[in-house]
């Protein structure tokens, strides 16, 4: 363990790792990362056989996953691998570029969409029309955006995501995802909208929209900074940062568990590594004018999230407020921008990711049994579901940032890099803001989600329920009986929390990647040579 708490205390390497002496990559095949699971879902329009599409929904994340191990293996030995899509001249092709950073995010996403995917087979929500194809094109948007160097083309590939996704709101959930959806559609118009406008106004301030060919323009031109500030701005809201944030517990909570987990884990989360991504290679070391406004967001979003959890009656509704604080936490390590906080809030991004969705699983798993979610309706699961109760124990100690779970490390690198940060960035009331912000939001999150665990796990023991009508979608009130939650159902969430676990255990291998990722975005000169030479 003193390896992982010298990691968290700063000790990162200085520079990216070098390729080896002689090596020469062959014919890079990172388009697959997105033909493959476009070509499946086109696919699977075409051959609707129910078992197909649930063998290609599940299989199709877990090879996306493998490849993203595959990347970051290579990026020990080679910081950053790049193709020029259609073979054009650097600088005016479309570049596909993985890195550390991106290949961590497609292991991680493509992983947990896998899961998700296993939890929508289990509970039968896959059997609604095109779900499985709405599901790959969701998972083939995040992966354009998360290789794509270009901003022009990150816009598209967010839309790619986005048009799934209407469908997948609509398609699945309780009624009100039909006025919510309304919401939904037009918050992501109008930022995308926002997103198109930053990105016209860097093409006609600088000449390019390569993200190479950007790097460190926002710091030497204040035209190209405040165009790419609009950027920024749009993926903020997309992230869902305070104050523009109240779309996300509006809308997501009203689709199905397992939908909304895919969404928590690709959506919020593209967003987030886009932040960092573009700000770190346009500003990086150079402080933003705008950073102070930046961080006062970051610390009310923070806020906001853990005590607006309170005030919510439903376990999704509550589990997305925590969403919206996690957000807040995770962009603490761009604010501060040191290689420390970076690493940090890295691993923060990956320990939100697997947390967040593992309780959203749990969550629909209660719901798909019990039919409901309200906490005034559920009452002594712990006796009745010890399994699904441990396990969302487990999942809400991740949240506060107890062991032994993977919240734990992400909370201490957070506050490590606050207080190191107090004593060398320009202005340290934001390191204190951001330090007393997450202490506070933990004790806050703490005694909201106790009063979860308190209506949902604890009290007498169920009586009486209701199951869910295949038609109407509420049955009526019968005695439960010995009606208890199926492992198939309760398995994916399960899983979730075990890789937490693991998370704290064997923190150490993902901290070197984080750290590689971080030392990535201070010095992006491998980035730059390797997109446009």
């Amino acid at each position: 363990m003193t390896p992982m708490l010298a990691s968290l205390g700063g000790v990162l390497p200085t520079a990216a790792p070098t390729p080896s002496a002689g090596f020469e990559p062959g014919p890079s095949l990172l388009p697959l990362f997105v033909a493959v699971p476009l070509i499946a879902s086109g696919l699977l329009v075409i051959l609707r056989h129910p078992v197909v599409a649930r063998v290609v929904m599940i299989g199709v994340p877990v090879l996306s996953a493998i490849g993203g191990v595959v990347l970051l293996d290579v990026h020990t030995r080679i910081p950053v691998v790049a193709e020029q899509v259609g073979g054009y001249v650097p600088g005016v092709a479309i570049p596909i570029v993985s890195d550390s950073l991106s290949a961590l995010m497609i292991t991680v996403t493509s992983s947990t969409t896998a899961v998700c995917a296993a939890f929508l087979t289990a509970t039968g929500v896959d059997r609604r029309r095109l779900l499985a194809p709405l599901v790959l094109l969701l998972l083939t948007g995040v992966n354009g955006a998360l290789l794509t160097g270009d901003l022009f083309n990150l816009f598209v590939w967010v839309e790619v995501m986005l048009l799934p996704s209407y469908a997948l709101l609509a398609g699945a959930g309780s009624w009100r995802r039909l006025g919510v959806g309304r919401t939904f559609v037009l918050v992501n118009l109008v930022t995308s909208t926002i997103l198109l406008i930053g990105v016209g106004f860097v093409y006609a301030t600088v000449g390019t929209v390569n993200l190479a060919a950007l790097a460190g323009s926002g710091a030497a031109d204040p035209r190209a900074g405040l165009a790419i500030a609009i950027v920024l701005l749009a993926l903020s809201v997309k992230a869902g940062l305070a104050p523009l944030h109240g779309w996300l517990p509006q809308t997501y909570p009203e689709t199905s568990a397992g939908v909304m987990a895919l969404f928590s884990a690709l959506h919020t989360k593209v967003g987030l590594y886009a932040l960092y991504r573009v700000y770190g290679t346009t500003f990086g070391v150079h402080e933003a004018p705008w950073l102070p406004i930046a961080a006062a967001l970051v610390v009310l979003t923070i806020l906001l999230g853990a005590f607006a959890t309170f005030g919510e009656s439903h376990v999704r509704s509550v589990l997305a407020w925590q969403m919206v604080s996690g957000v807040g936490q995770i962009l603490v390590g761009l604010v501060l921008f040191t290689a420390v906080s970076l690493a940090a809030g890295l691993f923060y991004l990956v320990h939100h990711i697997i947390t967040m969705a593992a309780l959203l699983l749990l969550a629909g798993a209660i719901e798909h049994t019990y039919g409901t979610g309200r906490l005034d309706r559920l009452h002594g699961l712990a006796r009745r579901d010890p399994l699904v109760a441990t396990a969302f124990a487990l999942g809400l100690f991740s949240l506060v940032g107890l062991p032994p779970t993977s919240g734990l490390w992400g909370k201490v690198g957070l506050l490590g890099a606050a207080s190191s940060a107090a004593s060398t960035v320009s202005r340290p009331w934001t390191a204190w803001a951001f330090l007393v912000a997450i202490v506070l939001a933990s004790v806050i999150s703490l005694l909201a989600l106790q009063r979860l665990w308190n209506d949902v796990f604890w009290g007498r023991p169920l009586e009486r329920y209701r199951p869910p009508d295949p038609e109407t979608g509420r049955g009526d009130l019968v005695p439960v009986g010995d009606v208890s939650i199926r492992t198939a159902v309760a398995m994916p969430g399960v899983t979730l929390i075990g890789v937490s676990v693991a998370m704290f255990l064997f923190a150490e291998p993902i901290l070197q990647v984080t750290a590689r990722a971080a030392v990535a975005l201070t010095d992006v000169a491998p980035y730059v040579q390797a997109v446009l030479r």
